[in-house]
């Protein structure tokens, strides 16, 4: 399973593109989010995928944010940062199996301009251990 070392990742499986090596926000504060390929086979093939804010609204980490539904369940989807939403990717809106095909490119989910710190991301070699665990 594919773990890209340039992204962060939160304990509920989703992904954050776009800090620095160091974990630092970009300097415009806009950070790219998604769901990895570890949730994405999990959930098996997506269905239906729900976002519970629009461009402009405020998410909280770690708060559901939206809800993603396979063929075998539905699952809440977190924010990992805290910040505002600048863009939603409409194309997994309209076919989400966008994200079972490209988890970590064509199927990011959304955008935020995060306000603060990250929080408690983990790195490639820490999401690795938490899905070994699993």
């Amino acid at each position: 399973m594919s773990v890209p070392e340039q992204l962060r990742y939160s304990e509920e499986h989703e992904w954050v593109a776009g800090l620095d090596p160091a974990g630092q926000v970009p300097e415009d504060g806009i950070v790219t989010v998604g769901i990895t390929a570890h949730a994405a086979e999990a959930l098996g093939e997506i269905v239906y995928l729900e976002l519970h804010s629009n461009e402009g609204d405020a998410v909280e980490a770690g708060e559901p944010c939206g809800e993603v539904e396979s063929t075998k369940s539905v699952s809440d989807l977190y924010a990992p940062v805290s910040g505002e939403i600048t863009a939603i990717n409409s194309a997994v809106v309209d076919e989400p199996k966008v994200i079972n095909d490209d988890p970590y490119g064509e199927g990011w989910i959304f955008k935020v301009r995060i306000s603060g710190e990250p929080g408690d991301l983990l790195d490639a070699t820490d999401y690795n251990k938490l899905v070994e665990e699993g």
